[in-house]
């Protein structure tokens, strides 16, 4: 959405660790599903003079989502548009993991 308006900076903000320290290189993706999304960051990572993600505590991005919410449901501001896009299923396909069903330390735990 940002590139379609015209941006050529963009700063994105992620609560997860995880997923800024792969999107900046620091750790590896070793999911194929993420791998996937990474390749599609890089891509759109071209379409900007300058990109960078930066991680934020979880309180923060609650609050950013909720202004999110509160934004959208805005019926009448005329100033500005607001997209939302709903994917009703992942945009990279979904592996299926086998669960191997058997006795193990657990088992007393869970009877």
């Amino acid at each position: 959405m940002a590139h379609k308006t015209g941006a050529r900076h963009l700063l994105a903000y992620s609560d997860s660790q995880l997923v800024v320290k792969q999107v900046e290189g620091v750790y590896e993706a070793k999911e194929k599903n993420m791998i996937q999304y990474l390749q599609q960051i890089a891509d759109l990572k071209t379409k900007f003079h300058h990109f960078q993600i930066i991680q934020i505590p979880r309180e923060e991005n609650a609050k950013a989502d909720s202004a999110s919410t509160l934004a959208s449901s805005l019926e009448d501001c005329q100033t500005r548009h607001i997209t939302i896009h709903y994917l009703p299923e992942a945009r990279t396909p979904l592996a299926v993991q086998p669960i191997i069903t058997g006795k193990d330390w657990r088992t007393p735990i869970i009877k």
